[in-house]
């Protein structure tokens, strides 16, 4: 009985060493995401500013000073870095959004089955 006892000990010792491996490597590849998804928002912002900055300020002294068409120009060159700001935020969003949420769900999900397991093995 003892040494029923000491394997079941040892599986489950060795089961939730697996899991907890398992929960590591899942919250590993989603803060990797969330990483990609940061670093792409503060892309889009500092591609904004730029555009804010530049190409906005560069269109409010053109303006007065010669006729409309350096002015409009000046005011597409400025939604180029805007095109480019939008691309990055989705990206960055989509990135986020393949991450999900932050718990590690597989290793909830095992840990649970593995719990109903135990379960229905003391019931026997």
């Amino acid at each position: 009985m003892s040494e029923l006892v000491q394997r079941a000990s040892q599986q489950l010792t060795e089961l939730v060493h697996g899991e907890m491996r398992l929960a590591q490597a899942e919250m590993k590849e989603k803060g990797k995401r969330y990483g990609k998804g940061g670093g792409l928002f503060g892309g889009a912002g500092i591609v904004g500013s730029l555009m804010l900055q530049q190409a906005l300020v560069a269109t409010a002294i053109a303006a007065p000073m010669v006729p409309l068409p350096v002015w409009s120009a000046a005011l597409i060159v400025a939604a180029v870095p805007a095109v480019i700001a939008a691309g990055m935020a989705m990206s960055g969003k989509k990135q986020v959004d393949q991450a999900t949420t932050p718990a590690p769900e597989q290793t909830i999900e095992n840990v649970k089955a593995d719990v109903a397991e135990i379960k229905g093995s003391a019931h026997r």
